[in-house]
């Protein structure tokens, strides 16, 4: 089949969508599609700008999978636009040369619009759009504080939603802030004078001045033609140092009109519902397009648009009709939400509202003019109730309208009575009949599931608890079991049993299953208890009958593998290893016939230990100064660690230090799951901090803390948790959230879901640990004080009890000789399982026969 081209003129996140879309739909093996984009970064998350001060690298701004561009068939080419379209001739110019195109998709986003004031050109005058942008901020900021010696003033010039990210950064940088909005509430396109005012009281709040109704005259230099003071219409002027316009984008159109193409009067290349240009060779998507009469400024509709052009490249016949421009964003801190009608423009519309200046609180509801149907609304202070009410814009509300907005009374909507076609996540356009399907026909059944399958949540994230609810009452419909019951023979969470014994003081499992469970326990629930206990009592997993509780690795304290021998991992810290305990380790490999490996964590496995020889082994090793690495348990695995500041000359930290610290102090902590630390000693990150549970990045002013990096099946970035930590705040800080993960995270949940599945997120977990928000920041520190200082070495205590010892035997009847069925070859100068037909032993054939009714064998 002949080949087509696709160019794709910028790079921004609606074109990654459209090269996603076309990949996922198998467009490649047709065209070949070439993405051009100015910036010399590869498309990254727009929205999250206002973060890019938090994080080390713009690179932790790129979007999903970097794979995508080494996709057969698709070619990003970062630093080079499009700089012209002969629309007639089907090509573009980019570098000087001609590259022809079968079709032409215009993805050039907008530009950031600067208002004709005087003076706006001058030295400190930036706008809010790009990453270069805000370097090019920062660095003004940095300079001029050190050259007057003194905090910066600064300015914003507009208090919509771009305006209050920029006073956000500014605030961010040091700067003493002061928003300027031309209308007479801050912003004025999304909220109402009510939500306005709350917001404007709660910037304030923040340190932020906020000046509206103030029209901008001129921007005043000084001597050296650098920003001095701004004058307003108004009086009053105001001394600056740096002034950040940001008064919206305009599109960015000008490919279009030099190639003839039809161009709306306002700005925005005109195409019809298939996003298709006067030209029919020839899209536009994202905020340079105008379809139906308007520009379409977030993602969510460019997104949408994506879709559609992939869908019209294919042959089909998508359109684009219409948008939810419903908006949650956190503006300095501050939770604020706008959704479907919410200036109550309805003919005969009523309004619900619910107003707490003291709180800063204010919302407001749109109801239909029965009261029973929602139009819309806004949320200023508190929008948790956003992700529900949402998707019922355009249905019954249910039940008191007031209750959504009370504090603390709003109750979740009736998820069964949700329409399909109703939008659940607005970013992606992902309806309530999509999640349902990705349950009953793609055979979902947990949130992270869904969103692989749908893509919702993967954006903003604000769809989260709605998708959770459908997912369970989908799960509930088709008669799958969704309740929080640990098991059979428990109707509690982990979290509650783990309140349960901790409050009762209950510290064996028969008395637990006595007195809140029922039957004799099963493979689920003895290891949760059984763990719990560890967690709580600090006594040894082999103790009475908790050995019987414990599943076959921790039952030995060794990984079986998988011609049933054992694999045996001592504790190295932070991998930091003296030649005599090496010698040692080889010493014991070499006379014991184990095969050695370097693992992941900056350790050592030694393989193919029977158990009859691992009191033997652990035996030298212990006397050699060796600890159990707990690499059986769901526990505390490893710290991994960089040279950091003692070797490396870019060190700023001793990260080898920190880690050797936080594993001694975290070792033997029995968890839902396993736990990894990372320690890195600069923002080169080669001890890959985040993607650990736990991950710690060395500061020239300390130390950043980031939480949920996981790695398995669904790989997970770690969050930035808290920034620039003394080691005591930080060594807190982590006693804290690892404690209250160990407490309240379900069976076998790692961080990174943990996090999600937390109400409030990483925010109200961080709410937990450094603010102390459910006051038992104590009980935690004292819980994780008496881990400390009960630890004990269990490998170490097992070899001075008898009883424990005479559990490490191949056969009962002949404790001391080793199974004849382990057979090794050797390979690479060490030995491995041998494979059956090198053992020359047939086990079976692929068919056992049973015996059929009234039939032999």
């Amino acid at each position: 089949m002949e080949r087509s081209t696709l160019v794709v003129a910028g790079a921004g996140m609606v074109a990654r969508r459209l090269v996603e879309a076309l990949v996922e739909r198998d467009a490649t093996s047709r065209w070949d599609v070439e993405v051009y984009g100015e910036e010399v970064h590869a498309p990254y998350d727009r929205v999250a700008l206002t973060s890019y001060f938090d994080l080390s690298g713009p690179e932790e701004l790129l979007l999903g999978d970097a794979s995508l561009w080494d996709t057969p068939g698709v070619t990003l080419h970062t630093g080079t636009a499009v700089e012209s379209v002969d629309a007639s001739a089907r090509t573009v110019v980019v570098g000087g040369q001609e590259r022809r195109y079968d079709a032409l998709v215009l993805a050039t986003g907008s530009y950031a619009a600067v208002p004709p004031v005087e003076g706006a050109d001058l030295r400190g005058c930036f706008v809010y759009r790009t990453v270069d942008d805000l370097d090019a901020l920062r660095t003004w900021v940095s300079e001029r504080e050190a050259a007057l010696g003194r905090p910066v003033r600064g300015a914003v010039v507009g208090g919509g939603l771009l305006g209050l990210e920029a006073a956000g950064a500014l605030t961010a940088l040091g700067t003493e802030t002061t928003v300027v909005e031309f209308a007479d509430r801050l912003m004025p396109v999304q909220v109402d004078a009510g939500g306005g005012e709350a917001l404007r009281r709660l910037v304030e709040g923040l340190g932020v001045a906020v000046r509206t109704s103030t029209a901008t005259s001129r921007v005043v230099a000084d001597d050296a033609g650098r920003v001095e003071r701004m004058e307003f219409a108004s009086g009053d002027p105001l001394d600056v140092d740096v002034v950040v316009f940001a008064t919206g984008v305009r599109p960015r159109d000008e490919l279009a009109r030099g190639a003839g193409l039809a161009v709306h009067p306002r700005g925005g290349v005109l195409a019809d519902e298939g996003c298709r240009t006067s030209d029919p060779a020839v899209y536009a998507v994202g905020e340079v397009a105008c379809v139906s009469d308007r520009v379409w400024g977030l993602v969510g509709p460019g997104y949408t648009m994506a879709e559609v052009v992939a869908d019209r490249l294919l042959g089909g016949e998508a359109t684009f009709a219409d948008a939810d421009l419903s908006t949650k964003l956190k503006l300095l801190g501050v939770d604020v939400a706008s959704f479907g009608d919410a200036f109550g423009t309805t003919p005969d519309s009523l309004e619900v509202v619910y107003a707490d200046p003291v709180q800063g609180l204010y919302k407001k509801l749109v109801l239909s003019d029965d009261a029973s149907t929602l139009l819309g609304g806004v949320l200023v202070g508190d929008a948790s109730a956003y992700g529900s009410l949402r998707p019922l814009v355009g249905h019954p509300l249910g039940g008191d309208p007031s209750a959504w907005l009370l504090p603390e009374s709003a109750e979740g909507p009736t998820t069964g009575a949700l329409p399909d076609a109703a939008t659940v996540c607005s970013c992606n356009n992902v309806t309530a009949g999509t999640v349902r399907c990705a349950v009953t026909d793609q055979g979902c059944t947990d949130v992270a599931g869904v969103k692989a399958c749908t893509k919702a949540g993967t954006s903003c994230g604000s769809c989260v608890p709605m998708v959770k609810q459908l997912l369970h009452a989908q799960l509930a419909e088709a008669g799958i079991e969704v309740g929080n019951d640990l098991c059979e023979h428990f109707s509690l969470s982990r979290a509650q049993l783990f309140d349960v014994v901790r409050v009762s003081g209950i510290r064996t499992f028969s008395e637990l299953l006595t007195t809140h469970g029922r039957g004799r326990g099963c493979d689920v629930c003895r290891p949760v208890a059984a763990s719990i206990l560890a967690s709580l009592y600090q006594e040894h997993v082999l103790d009475g009958e908790r050995a019987a509780l414990q599943d076959t690795n921790d039952h030995v304290m060794a990984n079986m593998q998988k011609d049933g021998t054992y694999s045996v991992v001592p504790r190295i810290p932070g991998g930091e290893v003296t030649p005599e305990g090496l010698i040692v380790i080889g010493e014991v490999a070499k006379d014991f016939g184990l095969y050695t490996k370097i693992t992941g964590g900056q350790r050592i496995d030694l393989f193919g230990a029977r158990i009859e020889q691992l009191p033997a082994i652990w035996s030298r090793l212990v006397d050699a100064g060796f600890e159990s690495g707990h690499a059986y348990g769901k526990s505390l695995r490893t710290v991994k660690s960089c040279v950091g500041s003692t070797w490396c000359r870019f060190g700023v930290q001793d990260s080898v230090g920190l880690a050797i610290a936080l594993e001694l102090r975290y070792r033997g902590l029995r968890s839902p799951h396993k736990i990894k630390l990372g320690v890195s000693g600069c923002a080169r990150e080669c001890a890959e901090a985040r993607g650990k549970d736990v991950g710690v990045i060395a500061t020239d002013h300390g130390w950043n803390m980031y939480v949920g990096g996981n790695g398995g099946f669904t790989p997970r970035h770690a969050q930035l948790f808290a920034e620039d930590l003394t080691t005591e705040q930080l060594v807190r800080a982590i006693d804290r959230f690892l404690m209250y993960y160990v407490r309240t995270a379900d069976r076998l949940q790692r961080t990174a879901p943990w996090v999600e599945s937390v109400e409030g997120g990483i925010d109200a977990i961080r709410a937990v640990v450094l603010d102390d928000s459910l006051g038992i920041a104590a009980d935690l520190d004292a819980a994780m004080d008496a881990h400390v200082g009960g630890y004990r070495d269990e490998w170490a205590a097992t070899l001075e009890d008898p009883e424990k010892l005479r559990k490490f035997a191949s056969f009962v009847n002949a404790p001391d000789v080793a199974d004849p069925d382990l057979a090794y070859v050797p390979e690479r100068g060490q030995k491995r399982p041998a494979t059956a037909e090198e053992r020359g032993v047939v086990i079976g054939g692929p068919t056992l026969p049973v015996r059929t009714a009234g039939g032999p064998l």
